[in-house]
């Protein structure tokens, strides 16, 4: 069961991460507790979570704002999730049976309703359980959790409204489930690397102002 503060916690993750509360601007305690009808109590518990996450930050004489991105942390972020995400699909490709993929599939035509209507917030709702599809299934639940962990803590409210990126990732989206009905492992793991690198580029890229090299990449600084 939610605690107060944990539906404080999450309404105020969605709206970040939707980009309904702009990176660096500032959160009053009073004004989010009326959002949610909260005492201040679980508002700043669920603020000290959210610090913990590195969606907010808290200084002395300043109040709690909603955290600006860190290039350096979001690199770090990138990288640890091809890594993590990559081997879990690996996993799940061999566990997932072709029957079960039709779930995908409508998970697909809903994000792509999303996108196309311009609604932010749903889009990265069904991009996460697209995604997530097959984290549940890769057979180990503290990797699927883990995942969990660097969705949460990735700027997704900075990804680019752009039909170009859009059409970009619904064909890697199809090749990944192509891979996955084919049960092939290895093919499904590089593709979903290069959709998570591609996004990860164009994000960077708008949040710096200028290209960004692959940090994968062992010579990359």
């Amino acid at each position: 069961m939610e605690t107060k503060r944990d539906v404080v916690a999450s309404g105020l993750r969605r709206r970040i991460l939707a980009g309904e509360l702009e990176r660096g601007s500032r959160l009053r305690q009073d004004e989010v507790a009326g959002w949610f009808s909260s005492s201040i109590t679980p508002v700043r518990e669920a603020l000290r979570l959210l610090e913990a996450e590195g969606l907010v930050t808290s200084e002395a004489h300043r109040g709690v704002r909603v955290a600006g991105v860190d290039m350096d942390n979001l690199k770090s972020l990138y990288v640890t999730r091809r890594l993590t995400e990559t081997f879990a699909i690996r996993r799940a490709a061999t566990r997932i049976s072709r029957h079960e993929l039709r779930a995908a599939r409508r998970l697909l035509e809903e994000l792509d309703e999303a996108s196309a209507a311009g609604d932010s917030a749903a889009r990265n709702s069904f991009n996460e359980q697209f995604h997530f599809f097959f984290y549940d299934r890769c057979g180990l639940p503290g990797l699927r959790n883990r995942i969990e962990d660097l969705w949460r803590a990735f700027p997704w409210d900075l990804a680019l409204d752009s039909g170009a990126r859009f059409d970009e990732a619904h064909g890697e989206h199809e090749g990944i489930v192509a891979a996955v009905h084919e049960a092939d492992p290895d093919r499904a793991g590089e593709l979903l690397g290069i959709h998570i690198r591609n996004g990860f580029l164009r994000l960077a890229e708008a949040a710096a102002g200028e290209a960004v090299a692959d940090p994968f990449e062992l010579d990359a600084d």
